[in-house]
């Protein structure tokens, strides 16, 4: 099967945590005129989308997560006509805008939930997930993704509530027809408002096995990818074909076997975010990444999806640390570890996205106590950790390496105090190292990661080959060094790139060493001429074109 053209494949994404973006009212937090004051800014990095993370109402436990009106803005954002006036001039600027849609579970302070509590004959009864159980004994023993019981209990009702991830975000129960009913309503509002697409949170979550299963493999097996789930998937498929949209799953239980169902011609989504290799940033006592593992990772969706579907690109989002601090080398490969990472993913199959700040190679956030950590999730790790037995020093050090706070620390625009972010103590802590990595200074220097990856996009966007072009792997085994090939008939480009801070030998195949290549972007001047016996440098990167 050949390839299919689409806007969404020829795209290069760019993700906004709006809180931390920028503050157009110096109250400490980012917001939708913000993110408008700084379309220009994206327009000369060439973004042709951005995906916005939630914006609605909000009592905000989960960062916007717990959504308690999803036709309302967050005060903390603006206004619905401000939203109206960015997507305008977004469109204005030819940048599409892909807002987060949370529809696995809502707020506990939704207008649903708040009349689900009042009885069980309540018409909202049914839109959440509710059993029996005694005060003591929650109706199974299935665990929340954020720790503890996936159950909590009601006085009102003496009845438990689902919740997947945190106490205040119960799970909507997708076998209700008129909740179904309700979604579907409110998605087609905002895709009449002229929205381009969304990006769809915890989407395989919303089918859960019945509550005597119990997890055999995995925790979340009752409620990660249960099957049953394609016939909701099926529906929001064919609501989303009625519009040239863009969407992308977030897809956590979904294997790259698997994945064809979900994201080929025919799919529930346009793309999907695997997780495959983000797990192996966790690895928290070792720090050191296995390099043979993530091309295994890459290269089996790489594989699994070619002229099958479409796979979505990232290395940073606002859930995970920060790409060149767990991949790379934050102190002195910073800036060439920043490139290489960015070569590395940039040119695979499928749509890249940069999150914010990546482009500049922000890098993780030097924590000196839990109190400076926002995440729900990553307090409720560091306490356990305690309760292990682990020392108040141990703990932080390894909740600080993978707290995705780390990704919200607010986005450096210039080395002013707050970081150009604000001119009032932002919402989260900037990161001290503000004065040498921002956006004002690399802008003026030629050869700084911004300049690197506004190059990668230029490249990008002019070459058939490295948006449809086949993949093929080499040197799968070297524990060094990521070498691919993307292949459009007699056109092909070659990525070479040392993931490590130790110089990389390297002798290349016969089959790429007896071809004539040129030197299309790099970040050394080493090596433009390649030859079949090579030395690379710590963090060395290029792309050479035949």
């Amino acid at each position: 099967m050949k390839q299919t053209r689409a806007w969404w494949k020829e795209a290069v994404g760019y993700q906004i945590y709006p809180r931390s973006f920028y503050d157009s009212n110096n109250d400490g937090i980012g917001d939708l005129n913000g993110i408008r004051e700084k379309l220009p800014y994206l327009v000369d990095l060439g973004i042709d989308f951005i995906w916005i993370n939630p914006i609605y109402d909000s009592p905000n436990v989960d960062n916007g997560y717990d959504i308690s009106d999803y036709q309302g803005i967050l005060s903390d954002f603006g206004t619905m006509e401000e939203f109206d006036l960015l997507l305008k001039e977004a469109h204005d600027c030819g940048i599409k805008i892909i807002m987060d849609l949370v529809i696995n579970h809502s707020s506990d302070q939704h207008q649903w939930f708040i009349e689900s509590k009042k009885g069980l004959d309540n018409p909202y009864r049914d839109y959440y997930i509710w059993a029996e159980g005694t005060p003591d004994t929650p109706p199974s023993n299935w665990e929340s993704i954020f720790g503890g019981s996936i159950w909590s209990y009601d006085e009102q009702s003496q009845q438990y509530y689902m919740h997947v991830f945190a106490k205040e975000q119960p799970d909507l129960n997708w076998e209700n027809k008129m909740l179904k009913k309700e979604i579907f309503t409110m998605i087609e509002w905002w895709l009449e408002k002229g929205i381009d697409g969304f990006r769809l949170d915890a989407i395989s979550h919303i089918k859960k096995a019945s509550l005597d299963t119990t997890p055999k493999n995995h925790p979340f097996d009752p409620f990660m990818n249960v099957p049953g789930i394609e016939a909701h998937l099926e529906e929001l498929r064919d609501l989303f074909k009625k519009y040239d949209i863009m969407t992308v799953g977030e897809a956590s239980g979904v294997s790259a076997q698997q994945a064809p169902k979900w994201v080929g011609e025919d799919g529930y989504f346009n793309m999907i975010f695997e997780f495959d290799h983000i797990s192996l940033w966790n690895k928290e006592e070792t720090g050191k990444l296995d390099v043979v593992q993530l091309k295994n990772a890459l290269s089996t969706w790489q594989t699994a999806l070619d002229k099958k579907g479409w796979n979505a690109l990232y290395m940073e989002n606002h859930d995970v640390p920060r790409a060149v601090s767990a991949f790379g080398n934050d102190t002195i490969y910073w800036k060439d570890s920043a490139k290489a990472i960015a070569m590395m993913y940039f040119f695979l199959q499928g749509t890249p996205f940069i999150y914010q700040g990546q482009e500049i190679g922000m890098t993780n956030y030097p924590y000196t106590t839990i109190d400076e950590i926002d995440a729900v999730d990553s307090r409720a790790f560091y306490f356990r950790l305690l309760d292990e037995g682990k020392s108040v020093a141990d703990a932080l050090r390894i909740v600080s390496k993978t707290t995705r706070d780390n990704s919200r620390t607010p986005m450096q625009w210039t080395d002013e105090h707050y970081a150009g972010f604000s001119e009032s103590t932002p919402w989260m802590n900037v990161n001290p190292n503000k004065n040498k990595i921002n956006v004002a200074l690399q802008e003026s220097d030629s050869s700084s990661i911004l300049n690197f990856y506004k190059e990668l996009i230029a490249i990008r966007k002019k070459s058939e080959t490295l948006v449809y072009g086949s993949y093929k792997l080499y040197l799968s085994e070297h524990p060094q060094v990521f070498i691919y090939e993307r292949i459009l008939n007699s056109n092909r480009f070659l990525i070479v790139v040392n993931l490590s801070e130790s110089p990389a030998n390297l002798r290349l195949p016969e089959s790429l060493s007896d071809s004539s290549w040129s030197h299309v972007v790099g970040n050394s001047e080493q090596n433009s001429m390649l030859t079949s016996k090579i030395t690379l440098s710590p963090y060395e990167a290029h792309l050479f074109n035949n």
